[in-house]
């Protein structure tokens, strides 16, 4: 299962962040981008208490986190994100992610966010295209080329960009004896 980056604007989220708050965003945003976590992490820390729960530092803060694989606090963030940003469908897909790895989780409590996620979002690809990563995972092929091919319907481009190099699919392909392009 990949996980996507952010598919709306921080900038929407950071008006209500004062100047200060928005650069100390932005140079942890930075950092992120650097590939370094904990100055990234330190950068936040700069932010004025109240407005660490603000929608767009909780954002970078779950970046943090999943870089730094700490998938207990990546999945509570996320969660709290889907509460206060429940139509943002990249939210969801990171609670699915971090839920997926963390301990005492596991695909199936993963799959339960993608599949309500997925009823929420009929046309966005990721959420299909993540429940065909899972079902391939736990080896139902069946179930997971009818998930892909759902999510191709929606938007082939992406999904095949999304599935040639996805680890989670290589079991399907396997079964397959290729990609389901080459069958196609």
């Amino acid at each position: 299962m990949k996980q996507n980056r952010n598919d709306f604007q921080l900038n929407v989220f950071k008006m209500n962040l004062d100047l200060n708050d928005q650069r100390c965003l932005e140079a942890a945003t930075g950092w992120l981008e650097l590939g370094n976590h904990l100055e990234a992490n330190e950068e936040l820390e700069n932010i004025t208490p109240q407005m660490r729960a603000h929608p767009a530092v909780l954002l970078v803060r779950y970046e943090v986190y999943a870089k730094a694989e700490k998938w207990d606090g990546a999945s509570e963030i996320a969660g709290a994100l889907v509460k206060l940003l429940p139509e943002q469908p990249s939210v969801w897909i990171c609670l699915a992610y971090a839920t997926r790895r963390k301990p005492n989780g596991g695909i199936p409590e993963a799959m339960k966010i993608l599949l309500e996620a997925e009823s929420k979002f009929p046309r966005v690809c990721q959420f299909p295209f993540n429940i065909a990563c899972y079902c391939s995972q736990k080896f139902d092929f069946e179930e997971a080329e009818r998930w892909l091919k759902k999510a191709i319907a929606i938007d082939e481009k992406t999904v095949q960009k999304l599935a040639i190099d996805d680890p989670d699919l290589l079991p399907l392909w396997d079964s397959m004896g290729g990609t389901l392009w080459k069958r196609v």
